[in-house]
């Protein structure tokens, strides 16, 4: 049996046109209130869009329905303006509205009311609709034609609009979506698709949601840069006003950490000479950036789960509460659920702060994106400076073919390629990168790491055929290679290493010349006995 649909409306209070005179609004025509009266079309429920300022309209609104309209349920919706008369800042509000909304097209008709608000909100109201962010036709409702007929509902139109233009008006949301993704990646063209992905997903969150973001990934891996890039898309969106505060927590502790968080009155402990906000109050309305949160004491961590879910705290000393209505991200390189278990980190705190985690994957799983973000940090560079710097052909293809090899380490990521940019571009001879200064850089590289890199197969391969020799091989011989050289050094011949290797194959051959296999193996490589022994 098929069930009747519910008719849901999507509308602005109005300030003007809604606005209650006392006792004598039963004699205005009141589009909202009017919506509601219409013999014709039921309401079941009706989706008021007001701001915080116009609350007491709101409630009188609510109310003249009830007594008008009682089977149609008010179910009212903050969503801010900070200027109803621009444009962007109107229809990003909107647009975060309609990505949130939890339509049900399978129980509900949606119908978007276009009667009330400024003509900047009707306009993108319109818009929203035509490209389907709202999955709904639209009403407009007018007044009666005659004046003393402003008692009565008025008339209703419902516009079904043409969607044969979907596809042209969707594609302008869609780059719009595409420039917020460029934004948060800095303009780079990374080709990572597991890295795509993650920023997409974040450009999504942030566009919509207030709840805390959990950044994870190795360090140097981009969380701090891309907690400030989330900050200045959602500021140039109108999601926030206020700053972005950071700190990096393993730089805090004891009485220095209350404070530097939730700020303290003057006398609070021996030194407080004065008031200090905190940094809690400082990102009122904007966003806080806790850096590596795992180091964060245990007191400190009590104090910020309150501060989030309540956005109330005391400072460090004070007996009264102050407020602040920030949004919270943090960044870790630990893995907080084994913290969890070992007691050093709350469960549900964590909990809280696990609802949109990230994991950032390092330099070293992004290989495909080395080449592009060696662009950025040579654009950086210039940027920076004043000095315009480039690769020669050979010079780059010789970077990029050991960084993206398996003998890069990259240990800290993007501070080491920004490091090393900085480097070449800085003795570069006439802003001009050449193999000279690739290859000093690469070898003040592999230095570098050692201590990470110690002992691993390309430096045993090196120590038996020379510096940056591994840089043309393939890597399943640069592995078969290393073991091999690895047995070679641990037995006393080169018949006893040929044992060693051929064990299981040479049970299957009636005669069996070990030594000869492997001295035909290691001229492959122009690999002489004694030259693995010596080295």
């Amino acid at each position: 049996m098929e069930t009747t649909k519910k008719n849901v409306v999507i509308g602005l209070l109005g300030p003007t046109l809604d606005k209650s005179y006392d006792a004598t609004r039963w004699n205005r025509w009141r589009p909202t209130v009017a919506l509601c009266q219409q013999e014709d079309f039921l309401v079941d429920r009706l989706d008021i869009l007001y701001q915080k300022k116009f609350s007491t309209l709101l409630n009188q609104i609510s109310s003249d329905i009830k007594s008008v309209a009682p089977e149609t349920r008010v179910a009212p919706h903050q969503v801010e303006f900070e200027n109803p008369w621009d444009f962007e800042n109107v229809y990003s509000a909107l647009f975060s509205f309609a990505r949130s909304y939890p339509f049900d097209t399978d129980k509900n008709n949606y119908f978007i009311h276009i009667t009330t608000g400024t003509h900047v909100a009707q306009i993108c109201l319109f818009l929203l609709t035509e490209a389907r962010y709202f999955p709904a036709k639209l009403i407009q409702t007018s007044p009666p034609l005659r004046k003393k007929d402003m008692k009565t509902a008025g008339s209703l139109i419902i516009i079904d609009l043409d969607l044969s233009r979907y596809d042209l008006i969707a594609s302008r949301f869609m780059q719009q979506t595409q420039d917020d993704i460029s934004f948060l990646k800095s303009g780079i063209k990374t080709l990572n698709h597991k890295f795509n992905a993650i920023i997409e997903r974040i450009e999504q969150v942030a566009m919509v949601s207030q709840d805390p973001i959990l950044l994870m990934g190795p360090t140097g891996a981009g969380k701090s840069h891309i907690a400030r890039k989330i900050y200045e898309l959602k500021k140039v969106r109108y999601k926030l006003s206020g700053t972005f505060m950071e700190i990096n927590c393993a730089t805090i502790h004891g009485d220095g950490a209350m404070s530097a968080l939730f700020g303290h009155v003057k006398g609070a402990f021996t030194g407080a000479e004065r008031n200090r906000k905190g940094l809690l109050i400082s990102a009122d309305q904007g966003i806080l950036f806790l850096d590596e949160i795992g180091e964060l004491g245990l007191d400190e961590q009590s104090m910020l789960l309150r501060a989030i879910e309540e956005k109330r705290f005391f400072p460090v000393g004070s007996d009264h509460e102050v407020e602040s209505d920030f949004q919270l991200i943090c960044a870790t390189n630990r893995d907080l659920g084994q913290d969890v278990s070992a007691g050093r980190f709350r469960e549900d705190l964590f909990a809280r702060i696990n609802l949109w985690t990230f994991y950032l994957p390092g330099l070293k799983d992004r290989s495909e994106d080395i080449a592009p973000n060696l662009e950025y940090e040579l654009d950086r560079f210039s940027g920076k400076t004043g000095n315009n710097v480039t690769f020669n052909k050979e010079a780059k293809k010789s970077f990029l073919r050991f960084a993206t090899s398996g003998q890069a380490i990259w240990s800290a990521n993007f501070r080491d390629l920004n490091a090393a940019v900085t480097r070449m571009a800085t003795i570069a001879p006439g802003g001009r990168i050449n193999t000279e200064v690739v290859s000093e850089e690469l070898s003040r590289l592999k230095r570098s790491w050692q201590p990470v890199n110690k002992n691993t197969d390309s430096q045993n391969i090196d120590r038996v055929l020379g510096e940056n020799s591994t840089e043309q091989m393939d890597l399943f011989d640069r592995v078969q290679l290393a073991e091999v050289i690895r047995v070679c050094r641990k037995s006393s011949s080169l018949s006893e290493a040929g044992r060693k290797l051929f064990a299981a194959s040479r049970q299957n051959k009636k005669t069996s010349n070990d030594t000869d296999r492997l001295r035909k193996y290691l001229s492959k490589f122009r690999i002489d006995w004694r030259l693995i022994i010596k080295s």
